[in-house]
């Protein structure tokens, strides 16, 4: 009997890959966020040599049907098979896509922990990711960011001072890469940035629509669009307490 609680489980699940590194000679270590039980590290045996395993289901941001086994007390899985549901190799990748599929998942691997399900989280970076076509890039890159922001509950209310409790409404707001919160301009912080009216009512058009609607709707003003987003990777590294590598090259969205 001692030997059956060593006998793996077969575990299926829709899943995100996030990103991949070297294991051993001919093995890959793979992230995947996946829907049942989120963030899974797993072993990719010869994943390095057999194409016809995992061909490219591995690259990042792949949307795919994960199989892999699980041991007890074992942190790290054994990945067995992956079916592409959806590949962003679907449509080119330039620099500019590129970075944004690295900047969400450099976002989810760092703000999420292992085994945490998330499936809101799950389906707004489906949602993003599959969006991220053209040359529109800017808005399903900050919807992303945003609504993290939010389901992981570090967005603060654009609506009120943090300090005086004051309405906002129909004003321009301060933000503090060293706070919580947004200030009216009496009580900001030294080092506020400006966010200003046309951004805020931005963010409430991305709060209230899904993110198909407002693209088949009239663009938001680019400038505001990268505001926004400025403020949502100012607020994720904050409670990161790290840099976003990618996040640096998002000024070209």
């Amino acid at each position: 009997m001692a030997g059956d609680c060593n006998i793996a489980t077969i575990q299926q699940s829709e899943g995100i890959v996030l990103r991949t590194w070297p294991f051993g000679e001919a093995d890959l270590m793979v992230a995947v966020f996946t829907r049942e039980q989120g963030v899974v590290r797993g072993v990719a045996r010869h994943a390095m040599r057999s194409l016809r395993r995992f061909g490219g289901a591995l690259e990042p941001m792949t949307y795919v049907r994960a199989e892999w086994a699980e041991r007890p007390k074992q942190d790290v899985v054994r990945l067995d098979r992956f079916e592409i549901l959806w590949s962003p190799l679907r449509d080119s990748v330039d620099y500019p896509r590129a970075t944004a599929l690295a900047f969400m998942a450099e976002v989810l691997e760092g703000a999420l922990p292992d085994h945490a399900v998330e499936d809101d989280v799950f389906r707004l970076t489906l949602a993003a990711a599959t969006h991220l076509k053209g040359t529109n890039l800017g808005l399903p890159v900050t919807y992303f960011a945003l609504w993290i922001t939010r389901l992981l509950g570090w967005m603060p209310d654009l609506n009120r001072c943090a300090i005086s409790g004051e309405t906002l409404r129909a004003q321009a707001v301060y933000y503090s890469p060293m706070r919580d919160g947004v200030f009216t301009a009496k009580f900001r912080p030294s080092g506020s940035v400006l966010l200003p009216t046309e951004a805020i009512a931005t963010a409430s058009r991305i709060f209230r629509k899904p993110l198909p609607d407002l693209l088949a709707e009239e663009p938001p003003a680019r400038g505001a669009v990268q505001q926004l987003r400025r403020f949502a990777i100012t607020i994720l590294e904050r409670h990161l307490e790290d840099r976003l590598r990618s996040a640096r090259a998002l000024t070209l969205l």
